[in-house]
């Protein structure tokens, strides 16, 4: 039975809050034009939490509900569904919530181990389409497969029994090759300090797998790959199992301890092969994009000085936060080399994408979401909504913005209008959330004219939470 959430929580009330329905819009309005170029479907995927939640609510630990926006022939379509995990299939039962994803010392005495032995966690985080599977992903479980057209829940995807620990709520895919890469932190069991690389053919098949052992126990989001590298960060968000039975938090800031960039030859590497590079104290959520030249690699990211929504190894706030595009430098040919970062854009920006047709390749063009400073969030770590798009030239330095004003928006996703034409060259999606309509939209932009604004829009006549990220899989 539907339940009202604690009013006390932020995550908890619009435009976070989770929305208490399943349903499709077979025909959605639509203001401006939707380019008939645009064939496919754009999907989004975020916290829902179905019932109110056992302690302190998290925004991390909601379900995960996948949204899908179907495009053709200039019509959208829009369906959404809860991704039925075994949490959600039991709680669904109970009526109730009865597990903490957060906190595995708190959940019902019927499940009190439910949660150190769940493979399927909540799959609220990201989407990847490779391989004719669409998986839901969250980075401490294995990935959920998904049908692309109803969004009904299949199950947990193990790659053919090949995948033993969680996936990567960022994989990687080679645009040249087709191989998929990704990681799992934490690898070979809780708070372990090591990573394990996969490689994956374009096919579905795990073809490889490297484990690599890490300094300490770390949390490893997202990571970036070149033609010839592997770079897995490892900033000092440390787990620790002893802290959680001590009433610490499990993920924690730690600054004491030093970022390590590892960098892996991407063909015929193996653990000894890696090499660790020092940086300053930093934090990364999410990279744009990679690619190395005569032996010098190139990275940009969002790059904040301290992490935002976690807590510090004793518990308190790590204040607030902002991230701002950096590009990195790694001089391979020097053996002194060290990780070298400079900002280089103005504009507070999170949820980078590049015309994924560029991945671990030189390339010009970059987008982001940012926002404008008018639309204020109670939230201590970042008190400004995302409320704006953005766009970035690698080559001239330029940045251009459109804002939507008192709307959120989502991650940007970039789509090439053709499979050949020019690098930048086709639309970026964007979902906005308005706070005086409380609906939400698809928005459609000509990807290198933001600030014309949106070419056309599909109306919903509810609204999307604010979530996490999306991706995009073509039609036929």
């Amino acid at each position: 039975m539907p339940q009202m959430m604690p009013a006390d929580n932020p995550f908890l009330k619009f435009p976070f809050g989770p929305i208490n329905m399943e349903c499709d819009a077979p025909d959605l309005f639509i203001e401006g034009e939707i380019p008939t170029a645009l064939n496919g479907t754009f999907y989004r995927n975020g916290p829902n939490q179905r019932f109110a939640p056992r302690g302190d609510y998290h925004l991390f630990a909601g379900d995960g509900m996948v949204h899908g926006f179907h495009i053709k022939d200039g019509k959208v379509r829009h369906n959404n569904r809860w991704v039925r995990t075994a949490k959600w299939n039991i709680e669904d039962k109970e009526g109730r919530a009865v597990i903490n994803s957060m906190n595995p010392l708190d959940c019902d005495p019927d499940y009190s181990d439910f949660a150190l032995v769940d493979k399927e966690g909540t799959a609220n985080t990201a989407l990847v389409w490779h391989g004719g599977r669409l998986l839901a992903l969250e980075e401490g479980h294995l990935p959920y497969e998904i049908d692309p057209e109803t969004l009904e829940s299949i199950g947990p995807w193990t790659f053919r029994g090949k995948l033993n620990t969680a996936m990567t709520a960022h994989p990687k895919v080679d645009p040249k090759t087709g191989e998929l890469l990704f990681f799992a932190y934490m690898a070979t069991g809780p708070f372990a300090s090591d990573v394990m690389v996969y490689k994956v053919n374009p096919e579905g098949i795990i073809t490889e797998t490297i484990l690599i052992p890490t300094a300490y126990s770390a949390m490893v989001h997202d990571f970036v790959f070149t033609e010839n590298y592997i770079l897995i960060p490892i900033f000092p968000i440390t787990g620790d199992l002893e802290r959680v039975f001590n009433g610490g938090p499990p993920f924690a800031w730690d600054p004491e301890k030093p970022v390590q960039i590892g960098v892996l030859p991407r063909k015929g590497g193996t653990a000894e092969d890696i090499k660790w590079l020092d940086m300053d104290l930093c934090f990364t959520f999410h990279f744009m994009n990679a690619f190395d030249k005569d032996g010098v690699i190139t990275v940009d990211c969002c790059q904040f000085e301290t992490i935002p929504l976690f807590p510090t190894v004793d518990g308190k706030s790590t204040g607030k936060a902002e991230a701002y595009l950096h590009r990195w430098t790694i001089d391979m040919n020097d053996d002194n080399a060290r990780v070298e970062s400079v900002q280089i854009d103005s504009n507070e920006s999170e949820f980078p994408q590049c015309d994924n047709r560029y991945a671990g390749q030189e390339y010009h063009h970059g987008w982001y979401a940012t926002t404008d400073g008018s639309l204020k969030s109670e939230i201590e770590a970042n008190d400004n909504f995302y409320n704006s798009v953005a766009y970035f030239n690698h080559q001239t330095g330029k940045a251009e913005r459109y804002s939507f004003g008192r709307a959120t928006v989502s991650e940007p996703i970039f789509v090439a209008q053709s499979e050949d034409s020019p690098e930048g060259v086709g639309y970026l999606l964007t979902v906005s959330t308005d706070f005086d309509t409380r609906s939400s939209t698809l928005n459609i932009f000509d990807a290198m004219k933001l600030s014309d604004g949106p070419v056309g829009r599909a109306h919903l006549s509810h609204y999307i939470p604010v979530g996490f990220h999306g991706t995009w899989k073509p039609g036929s």
